[in-house]
């Protein structure tokens, strides 16, 4: 036999596995208890969907607040640099103008003096020659020539002397009126502690008619309060012997029963005057509780012949209550043993059914391959 190459075709091996491939998506989704049971809760994960939203939008709206902020921050931050910038170049400016205005070198004392340039400055040095018609290739001026050289000079030293005056007598009037200045001080310092010194004795003296004063207004109250006292004792001692003697001829003192009895119920008494009861009223009350003691010996009597009569009754019924329990045991015992011969006898009949269908009925036992036979495809 010869051997021929059969070729695939690449489309339907492809077509194939996407069947296979959509058979085993639909065995999962049919095989899956829970998703075919119980579903996909649409509701919430569209809850979901929108708190993310919700969420992002939050955010968003966070951030551009946030922007707008930081923008308006720098537009803040650039103002301040802007003025900030303005200002140091104005006062530059105003610097440079006082600079320009106050400040030149030609306003300067010495300028006239030290000017580099006065050579350059002076008449020619023809117009110093008597020889007022030289000739057309004379020179007029050379470098480094300086006729009013000595000049200058003195007029220098002059200018030394007179700076080196002013500034010793700048020096000493400085001292001059820091002497003057510090003789001010001792002046004023001296005034100063002479007031705080006539101050202080004027404050010890003040002080002092203080303290006299106080002390005479303290003698002249302690005498107020002292007569003041006195007199109170004395109407707090009138006080009390008037109390001793009404308290001494009143009745509350003399025993008299009339005092105790009430003026608006007679068969009450007044708390505060009475002082106790007369010896007919005393033995009143010892009949009475005597008559009080006899009831209620009687009465505990009665009680305690009722005690024995219920204790009597409560036991005979606990006597008959243990017979009727054990009647009722005895009843229960043959009870069980009447219901244990029956359950063993149903035992027995239902263990020979179980036989009879385990060796005659259900001979052909299902195995494992019997069961997996099923749910093998979705169709």
């Amino acid at each position: 036999m010869y051997n021929i190459k059969q070729s695939t075709d690449t489309k339907e091996a492809a077509a194939i596995e996407a069947r296979r491939n959509r058979e085993k998506e639909r065995q999962n989704r049919f095989f899956n208890v829970r998703n075919r049971v119980m579903g996909v809760d649409v509701q919430a994960l569209n809850n979901q969907v929108g708190d993310r939203k919700r969420r992002e939008a939050a955010e968003r709206s966070k951030e551009a607040a946030y922007g707008t902020s930081q923008v308006q921050y720098d537009v803040v931050v650039q103002m301040l640099e802007k003025e900030e910038a303005d200002r140091t170049r104005q006062l530059a400016k105003k610097v440079q103008e006082f600079r320009e205005q106050k400040q030149q070198l030609k306003n300067g004392r010495e300028f006239s003096l030290w000017d580099p340039g006065q050579v350059w400055k002076g008449l020619p040095t023809y117009l110093s020659y008597s020889n007022t018609y030289p000739g057309p290739a004379s020179l007029q001026y050379f470098s480094g020539e300086d006729l009013d050289r000595d000049t200058r000079l003195r007029m220098q030293q002059g200018q030394f002397r007179y700076n080196l005056e002013r500034q010793q007598q700048e020096q000493q009037q400085a001292k001059v009126d820091e002497n003057y200045t510090d003789a001010l001080s001792n002046q004023l310092r001296l005034a100063m502690d002479a007031q705080a010194t006539h101050l202080a004795r004027l404050e010890e003296s003040c002080r002092a008619a203080m303290m006299c004063a106080m002390a005479n207004a303290n003698k002249a109250q302690a005498a107020v309060q002292a007569g003041r006292q006195r007199c109170e004792r004395q109407r707090e001692q009138k006080a009390n012997l008037a109390e001793i003697q009404h308290q001494s001829t009143s009745d509350l003192l003399t025993e008299n029963p009339q005092v105790a009895q009430h003026p608006m119920a007679p068969y009450r008494v007044l708390p505060y005057c009475w002082k106790g009861m007369t010896p007919e009223q005393q033995a009143a009350i010892r009949k009475e509780q005597e008559v009080q003691r006899s009831k209620k010996q009687a009465h505990r009597q009665a009680e305690k012949t009722l005690d024995t009569e219920w204790k009597s009754q409560t036991m005979s019924s606990a006597q008959a209550v243990l017979e009727l329990e054990e009647q009722e045991r005895e009843l229960c015992a043959v009870f069980q043993r009447g219901l244990g011969s029956f359950n063993q006898q149903l035992a027995n009949e239902q263990k020979a059914q179980q036989d009879y269908l385990n060796s005659v009925i259900y001979t052909n036992q299902p195995t494992a391959q019997y069961h997996q036979q099923f749910n093998t495809s979705s169709r």
